[in-house]
This record gives C-alpha cells, sequence and structure tokens, in this order.
C-alpha cells in the first residue's frame, strides 16, 4: 500500500528510467531519452517522459528564447522547455504540464502546503518534504503507462539540482532494482592526436556516484562511434559491463538517433535490465513506420525563409520541425534559410544580406515572438510576400504583422500597428479585446492551450486543413481588433478561421499562397502527421497542387 509520506505503491509495476548528464549542458540527454522512447514504443509499451527543469521559474513562460530556447506550448496551456516538444514528436503522445518540474512548482507547492498547516508544525526541509514532493510528481506523470522516461536538466554537480539527485537515491531504495534504470550521457572528446578521450567521463561518473546513484548505462556523445577500446576503458574505470556502454555519435537529422541507437542494441539492453523482453512484441513485428518515415527517399530541395529577430535556432525550434515534417510529407529537402529582421531596410524594398536571402527564397515564414524590436522587418518581408506573390505563412505575431501590413499599405490606415508594440498608434487594429483587462500578472489575459477554430467553407483555410474546424495551440494575448474587421475584409482580406469574437486564420484571394494563423500550428506537428498549413506552403512552392482542389495528400505513415 502506500505510504502517507511519499504516495508509493509497490504494487504498481511501473518502470523508470532516469536519464542525468555530465562534463557539460546540451549534449542531447533528451534526445538520447526521447529516443530510447521511440524504441520502447515500437516494441509494443506504452511510454511517457517527464522533464526536470532545476530552475525557480515556475514554469518556462517568461523565459528569454536566447537563454532556453522557444518556449513549447501544450495542450493545457502549459508554457515548458523545448524539450517536451522534442517528447511529443518522437513518442507521439500529447503531454500535459504535469509533465514538467520545475523547482519553482515544487517549492511552491510545498511552501503553500505549509502556510495551509498540511505538515502539522513539523520543521519543513528539504529531506523529505521537497525530495516527497519530488517523487510524489514523477509517480503521478507515469500513471496508467508502463515506462516513464526521466530526464534531470542540466549537468550532475550542478547545487540547484542536488535535490532532484537526492529523490532518485530514495527511489532507487523505494522501487525494486528491476523497475528502474539509470542512464547517465557524457561527452567523450576528441584529442589533437584523435584518441578519444574517457576522463570527463570518468569524473563525472565519480561525481554522480560520490551522490549515491551508479549509473546502469553510459551514453558517449561523440562525433563518432566509441572505439571497442573505448568503451571497456569507460566499463573498467565507472563500474558497468562493456555491452552497457553505448556510443551516440552526431547525426545530420536527429530523427535518425532512434535507428543509430537501435543498431548499438540500446533498446535490447534497456528491455533486458528492465525485465520486459518477454513482454516485447518480437522484432519481426515491431513497429517499423518511423525507420520508413525517416529514411523515405527526398527528390528535390526547396528554400525557405524564416524572418525572425531571434538569431538562434533554438528560438524557433518547432517551425525548423514543422517544415522539416512537411518535407517528409511531400518528399523534399526543406533548407531554412535564416533573415533577420532587424536588419530588413523599410520603404517597401528590402535590402542588404538578409533582404537579399529573402528573394532569394521560395517561401517565407514569419514566426511568433513579443516585444517590439524586429516587427518592422517582419512587416516588410510580409510586404515584399504579397507584392511578389512569393508563397506566405505567419505565425502568430507573423499573423498580426500581415494584419499591420495590410492596414498601412492596402487600407491606407497611416500608422496602422499592434497596440502591444505600440500603444500610441492612431490604428491599433490589433488590441485587446474589451474583456481582457487583467494585467497585472504576466500571464493575466494570455490566451494559452488548444482552442477550437471553425474554418469558413470554401476557403483556403478549409481546404489545407479538409474541415470545418481545427484544434490548436495557442500563446498570445492581443487580438484583432473588431472595429477594423469589416474594413480589413472589405479591402481583400479574409477572416476564414474565428473562435467567437477572436480572428484565428487570414487569408487573402489572388495569391498563390497567403496563410497567417493567430496559433501555433507548430507546436502539433509530428513526423508521421505534418501541420497543414506547411504543407499547404511546400505545395504551394512545388506547385504539385493546388491546395485549393485538393488538400493534404501524400503517403500515410502513422507513428
Amino acid at each position: 500500500m502506500p505510504t502517507e509520506e511519499t504516495g508509493y505503491d509497490p504494487t504498481l509495476g511501473r518502470k523508470f528510467i532516469f536519464v542525468t548528464g555530465g562534463v557539460m549542458s546540451g549534449l542531447g540527454k533528451g534526445i538520447t531519452a526521447a529516443s530510447t522512447g521511440r524504441l520502447l514504443a515500437n516494441a509494443g509499451f506504452d511510454v511517457t517522459a517527464v522533464k526536470i527543469d532545476p530552475y525557480l521559474n515556475v514554469d518556462a513562460g517568461t523565459m528569454n528564447p536566447y537563454q532556453h530556447g522557444e518556449v513549447y506550448v501544450l495542450k493545457d496551456g502549459g508554457e515548458v522547455d523545448l524539450d517536451l516538444g522534442n517528447y511529443e514528436r518522437f513518442l507521439g503522445v500529447d503531454m500535459t504540464s504535469d509533465h514538467n518540474v520545475t523547482t519553482g512548482k515544487v517549492y511552491k507547492t510545498v511552501i503553500e502546503r505549509e502556510r495551509g498547516g498540511d505538515y502539522l508544525g513539523n520543521t519543513v526541509q528539504v529531506i523529505p518534504h521537497i525530495t516527497d514532493d519530488i517523487k510524489r510528481r514523477i509517480r503521478e506523470a507515469a500513471e496508467g503507462t508502463d515506462v516513464c522516461i526521466v530526464e534531470i536538466g542540466g549537468t550532475v554537480g550542478d547545487i540547484e539540482g542536488m535535490p532532484y539527485l537526492e529523490a532518485l537515491r530514495q527511489f532507487a531504495h523505494e522501487e525494486d532494482e528491476e523497475d528502474l534504470l539509470f542512464t547517465h550521457v557524457t561527452l567523450v572528446p576528441y584529442s589533437k592526436n584523435g584518441e578519444q578521450k574517457t576522463k570527463p567521463t570518468q569524473h563525472s561518473v565519480k561525481e554522480l556516484r560520490s551522490i549515491g546513484l551508479q549509473p546502469d548505462i553510459l551514453v558517449g556523445r561523440s562525433e563518432e562511434q566509441l572505439d571497442p577500446s573505448t568503451k571497456e576503458k569507460i566499463a573498467l574505470f565507472c563500474d558497468v559491463p562493456t555491452d552497457a556502454v553505448f556510443s551516440n555519435a552526431d547525426v545530420e537529422d536527429i530523427y535518425h538517433v532512434p535507428l543509430m541507437v537501435e543498431e548499438e542494441g540500446l533498446d535490447a539492453y534497456v528491455m533486458e535490465r528492465l525485465g520486459l523482453t518477454e513482454e516485447a512484441l518480437p522484432a519481426a513485428e515491431r513497429d517499423d513506420r518511423w525507420r520508413r518515415l525517416v529514411t523515405r527517399e527526398r527528390t528535390g530541395e526547396v528554400d525557405i525563409a524564416l524572418v525572425g529577430k531571434y538569431d538562434l535556432e533554438d528560438a524557433y525550434m518547432s517551425v525548423h520541425e514543422a517544415l522539416k515534417h512537411a518535407g517528409l510529407e511531400r518528399g523534399v529537402e526543406v533548407n531554412v534559410r535564416w533573415v533577420d529582421s532587424d536588419e530588413m531596410t523599410a520603404d517597401g524594398d528590402p535590402s542588404g544580406e538578409h533582404a537579399e536571402r529573402l528573394r532569394d527564397c521560395d517561401g517565407v515564414v514569419v514566426p511568433g515572438g513579443f516585444g517590439s524590436r524586429g516587427t518592422e522587418g517582419k512587416v516588410e518581408a510580409i510586404r515584399y510576400a504579397r507584392e511578389h506573390d512569393v508563397p506566405f505563412l505567419g505565425l502568430c505575431l507573423g499573423f498580426q504583422m500581415a494584419v499591420v501590413e495590410h492596414a498601412r499599405n492596402v487600407l491606407g490606415l497611416s500608422g496602422a500597428h499592434s497596440a502591444e508594440i505600440d500603444p500610441d498608434t492612431p490604428h491599433p487594429v490589433i488590441d485587446l479585446l474589451p474583456e481582457q483587462t487583467d494585467e497585472a500578472d504576466m500571464g493575466g489575459t494570455m490566451r494559452l492551450g488548444a482552442h477550437e477554430t471553425a474554418i469558413e467553407p470554401g476557403t483556403l483555410a478549409h481546404d489545407v486543413y479538409g474541415d470545418d474546424s481545427c484544434v490548436e495551440r495557442h500563446r498570445h494575448r492581443y487580438e484583432v481588433n473588431p472595429t477594423y474587421i469589416e474594413r480589413l475584409e472589405a479591402s481583400g482580406l479574409t477572416f476564414s478561421g474565428r473562435a467567437g469574437r477572436r480572428m484565428e486564420i487570414v487569408e487573402r484571394d489572388e495569391h498563390p499562397y497567403f496563410l497567417g494563423t493567430q496559433f501555433h500550428p507548430e507546436f502539433r506537428s509530428r513526423p508521421d502527421r505534418a501541420s497543414p498549413p506547411f504543407v499547404g506552403l511546400l505545395d504551394a512552392v512545388l506547385d504539385e497542387s493546388d491546395p485549393r482542389d485538393e488538400g493534404e495528400s501524400g503517403e500515410e505513415v502513422t507513428v
């Protein structure tokens, strides 16, 4: 039976894989963990994941993209680390805020309980109160699944991560040995003479063991596969079997990592170690659709301009991945060309290096963002796409700036803008709706998570989605101002998707492909289920079919 302190119930029989990292951050713990989960799912197991972020923020909603990359939005509106996006894409599941544990969440809950008298006057401490809450969150997120993969952010030795490693140490005492697996990902660099160096891994494992954790599996991140002698040396000095040391070498496409670690035998070792071999599907019967999907032959390539202000690929990770997914579906390679909106010259004729990149591309994507910097460059890029019939897709802020561009340059409303960016604009075509009044909390007026949009039949949006409605994820505060909708539509725009008073999709007639979405379709895009607006963009670029006639097409490969 579960104990009052921990909620642990030994009869549930769930399996847990804990993934830690050493030496340096950014090694690819998340991709290693997601790849392991993909292989277990292929073998017939129900897999979920938990991402632990040791920072004090309650969530990632107010974080600068330069520090942590994009803010990924879950279906329940949770604003989380981008690694949750990788888990959703690799595992093919929709997660919730419960699958992201932060120090801010944990301490907030414990302090609120203390203020409410839940601890009956006891001294509240990191052990057991903080560690018990961490373990509770992990176990609750794992409910109803066969295997839960838990990634601990940061590196072993980080002071902010210590309570989580202590919680894992306690886990090892509370769960049966065959139900737990500790995987440690480290860097195996090359020396100048080309030798693979194991000392960083040795020191990292030593640090982990000093905390009371012994890794069961070691994964070496390196430029190339680990040499057999390197594996043997790591095994000897780190006290693991040689066949428990695996390579995770550099690949051109992260979707090939599951194939690579499968060839290394990682999935077979994990299932054997967790006692899952007999329950797994036989090798010949395992799902191979992921392999068929990511190795599909590409018959061409297209260049898409991504016009934004954060010169960091991780800041637009889901957009990059959604373009890649559309390329997989259409069998083409998508080359994303960065265009810095800060470097665009205004007055209708963009000039300079970045404007030249824009002109050289086959299509234009203007993604979301917050703040005024770079917005004028986005407006100019949208104007260029409109005037030169270049296929265009605007996402969130890109949707709003498409409305602003039309109001200024087609409707003739000089100075038109978003009130979020220019509170003194004479024409706030983008503004808060009257009912959005509480601005005390940065998230108080945010529209977050999955919401349904009604789509007007006979429109481009209807043909792209192939349905009268869609459910997509949102992250924004300002809306199209209802006062201007009639004038905007009378002058060439069509708001083809709506949710009550909220305008959700905009398009324009007599253009090869001009579509803007107030929501973020990139968050629901998957390798096996490419986002319709992104597929429509590629269709227009490739001119293979008119999305107004056919909607989605291509070989269906469902994972």
